[in-house]
């Protein structure tokens, strides 16, 4: 395993468990516990975890994996729902794609349809992730706009007043929200607030809103909320989903997908 992939690993195993022992990342991962050890210190160098005597916690209250972090977990999952989403898009729409994994699967989805393949444009994407600007700026049929705004590491998106100032002056026919948390009551949230603020505003430029998450980030909260759930028209999710959660979404009047 490379240190990449074993730093990712370690990092998402802290995200789950909140503390590491040094011996017990060791059997996880099937390394020595001085490579574990060496592992710890020099992400404590990099302020991406705490160290403490023979192990680790999260650095911070509310910890959230930066993007570049993140491994391919549930990536099958994502993908199919990636899938279903790009299914729901028509050509010449004007699309808003924030930022995070499952977003950024629906623009490798978008891309590779085929028709969508010409137009003028075949696509207009809005988006103020600078991962999927970057991966679909290659695509001469699609129109892509970047909004402005200071770059939030842990996700590449965009935020603040600069941001604003584009999303007030667009409309979209649809957008595509990635989040950490939706619930029926609670609604949809990510974990900074100024990321959901910009996720919010595109929400309200939008004629539909569709949610695409996983079936862990249901039934969930987060500290700063986008949306409510009656501002969304479509939650696309796995076949995973609880039937009684999927159930609530449905008489709160939001079409579910599950895939």
């Amino acid at each position: 395993m490379s240190r990449d992939a074993r730093w990712k690993a370690l990092l998402e195993l802290l995200v789950e468990r909140g503390r590491l022992d040094v011996e017990e990342a060791a059997a996880e991962l099937e390394v020595s516990a001085a490579t574990i050890r060496r592992d710890f210190d020099q992400l404590a160098e990099q302020q991406m975890l705490v160290r403490t005597r023979g192990g680790a916690v999260v650095h911070g209250v509310s910890y959230e994996l930066p993007l570049r972090y993140k491994t391919a977990r549930r990536a099958s999952e994502k993908q199919r729902i990636a899938k279903a989403v790009a299914e729901l898009i028509a050509p010449g729409e004007a699309v808003g794609l924030t930022g995070g994994t499952t977003t950024t699967e629906v623009a490798r989805a978008l891309a590779v349809r085929g028709d969508l393949g010409s137009g003028s444009p075949a696509l207009t994407v809005v988006t103020n992730a600078l991962n999927i600007a970057n991966e679909l700026a290659v695509r001469p049929q699609f129109k892509i706009v970047v909004t402005g705004g200071v770059a939030r590491a842990q996700s590449y998106e965009l935020i603040g007043p600069l941001a604003d100032g584009v999303l007030s002056q667009v409309t979209l026919d649809v957008a595509v929200l990635g989040v950490v948390a939706f619930d029926v009551v609670h609604g949809a949230a990510a974990h900074d607030e100024a990321e959901a603020a910009i996720n919010r505003l595109l929400c309200e430029r939008a004629e539909r809103v569709v949610v695409a998450a996983d079936s862990t980030k249901l039934g969930r909260r987060a500290f700063a909320r986008i949306c409510a759930a009656r501002a969304v028209n479509t939650l696309v999710t796995d076949a995973a989903a609880d039937e009684g959660v999927v159930r609530r979404f449905e008489e709160a009047g939001i079409r579910v997908v599950a895939v």
